[in-house]
């Protein structure tokens, strides 16, 4: 076997007849990650590592060698900040639909045709939704620019304009009326829960997580500071989606004979009573909860109404009201920590202006419900 040297790396001629081009980095020997028909083409490569050497670019292919699921591991467990939720989500979406396809795949073997390739097979199958597709993109996104970071790659593939932006569906928005035909078709002790979601935009695990000691009825307000978690069978409580979910919020007026029933008739006893609970005082799970849910929903003709949508609605309702995009955020624990600490303070006397706008609207619905029942 011929081997011809330079000054810097090797190139030698094997038995196929094809070349070999191998090079050394701090005392380490590396070898092209393919073969060339050529000489030439051999000592262009070398030349190639050489610039990118001098220019500080260069990055061991060792390193890049790593697999998608053996990086992907580590970034999970590199990330102890997310919120229970959100990892058990990020799991999912790896376990399901990101890792059989790409998990073996070299980080530094992972291409743009690769990525785009991988998106489109799920797009076609139909499965799962778009949306989900859109979350494992950016969640691939996610741990490929740490790898970028970690100096294993020096591009992140991850580059198709609009593929992680979501186009979810406009949810729908139920009037005010369908909301107490909701709360009335609902069994007693979730009639207050229908009624928070729709005219405080509370989200349902933010209300599983509600203490009597969070309902100040003298000022109309409830303090949000954690929500309930349900990981894989067991019930977790924690802080909200985001650290702007802290918040108080203003409730309107005609809420609180129903929150005064509802404390003295179905919360669990003492200051840190759950105010929604199960007969036992015990948290309520998801899964008894929508089967109560669902049968109201189908009761009063909405049988595709997710609980959700009611805090879509609450939100439609107090921008109806003339809240600003920072006071319905600030509302609905929609914004970023650093703007809900700015704007915490200064919402507050508009949020009980939204709150008391919302008691005219509830108000007047029900006057001419009343009026409609005397004329029939």
């Amino acid at each position: 076997m011929a081997r011809q040297r330079n000054v810097w790396g090797s190139v030698r001629k094997l038995p196929s007849g094809r070349f070999q081009a191998r090079y050394t980095v701090n005392g380490r020997v590396h070898s092209a990650p393919t073969t060339f028909a050529t000489k030439r083409d051999a000592d262009s490569y070398l030349a190639n590592v050489r610039t990118e050497l001098s220019k500080g670019r260069w990055l061991d292919p060792a390193a890049a060698a790593v697999p998608l699921r053996v990086y992907a591991e580590r970034w999970m467990t590199q990330h102890p900040g997310l919120r229970p939720r959100a990892r058990e989500l990020d799991e999912s979406e790896l376990r399901l639909h990101i890792l059989p396809a790409l998990g073996d795949v070299a980080i530094g073997d992972l291409t743009v045709a690769a990525v785009r390739s991988w998106r489109s097979a799920m797009l076609r199958a139909g499965s799962p939704g778009p949306s989900t597709v859109a979350k494992c993109y950016r969640l691939l996104r996610a741990i490929l620019n740490t790898a970028v970071e970690d100096e294993l790659i020096t591009r992140n593939p991850c580059v198709l304009k609009g593929a992680g932006v979501e186009h979810a569906p406009e949810r729908p928005v139920v009037t005010i009326a369908e909301v107490y035909e909701l709360a009335d078709a609902i069994q007693p002790r979730y009639r207050a829960m229908v009624l928070l979601a729709a005219f405080g935009g509370f989200r349902l695990g933010e209300l599983q997580a509600l203490t009597r000691a969070r309902v100040n009825l003298l000022h109309n307000e409830i303090e949000v500071v954690e929500q309930l978690h349900e990981l894989k069978g067991r019930l977790l409580t924690g802080p909200p989606k985001s650290d702007a979910g802290i918040r108080k919020v203003a409730i309107p007026a005609a809420l609180k004979p129903e929150l005064e029933q509802h404390l003295a008739e179905h919360a669990a006893p003492g200051k840190d009573g759950l105010l929604f609970c199960g007969r036992q005082g015990q948290s309520i799970r998801r899964s008894n909860f929508n089967a109560a849910w669902q049968r109201a929903r189908e009761t009063v003709g909405l049988p595709h109404l997710h609980f959700h949508d009611l805090r879509h609605t609450g939100n439609t309702l107090a921008a109806a009201t003339g809240a600003s995009t920072k006071e319905l955020m600030a509302r609905m624990g929609h914004a970023s920590p650093r703007a809900a600490l700015i704007y915490q303070h200064a919402i507050r006397e508009r949020d009980h202006a939204i709150a008391q706008a919302l008691d005219d609207m509830i108000n007047a619905t029900k006057r001419e419900t009343r009026q409609d029942r005397r004329g029939a």
